[in-house]
């Protein structure tokens, strides 16, 4: 079962670039009724113990973040665990008001380069709650990345893998 899973998840990431502003969304509902978890096995747990978990629903990878005071949704343009030096598009979803920041941090308080973002987006197919942005990051070294998002009222996180 757990091949059958990896077979699913590697045709899902096959149509996906990795590269910023490349795959679209087209047709994506994101219904968590019918996820299936895309986890790149124990390898991505031992990386990073604390990533959030991965799915996909016959589209592009998406995390469910924690959130405080909001709901928070990233919607992953490169399979995970991403690879470093390489930029990589997510799109994220998040519930409450004001504009949204997103940084990307080591433990050891390396920062990824941001290399656009958040930039609004007027809407998508892609339906998960909150307005929604993208964004594109360069992560430098390998390691386990926070995301924190944060806007005027609303905060979450995002634990993801970069090898």
């Amino acid at each position: 079962m757990r091949s059958m899973v990896v077979v699913v998840v590697l045709v899902l990431v096959a149509g996906c670039t990795g590269t910023a502003g490349t795959a679209s969304t087209a047709g994506r509902t994101g219904t968590a009724g019918t996820a299936v978890p895309t986890s790149a096995g124990p390898a991505v747990a031992r990386g990073c113990p604390k990533a959030s978990g991965l799915r996909a629903d016959g589209g592009l990878p998406e995390v469910r973040g924690e959130g405080r005071g909001a709901e928070v949704w990233g919607l992953l343009f490169a399979p995970a665990p991403f690879e470093r030096g390489r930029e990589v598009k997510i799109v994220w979803r998040m519930t409450g008001e004001g504009p949204l920041t997103v940084t990307a941090t080591l433990p050891d308080g390396t920062r990824a380069r941001r290399t656009f973002g958040p930039e609004a987006h007027g809407g998508s197919t892609w339906k998960r709650p909150g307005e929604e942005w993208g964004t594109g990051f360069v992560f430098p070294k390998p390691g386990c990345w926070r995301f924190d998002l944060a806007r005027t009222h609303g905060s979450g996180r995002v634990w993801l893998p970069v090898r």
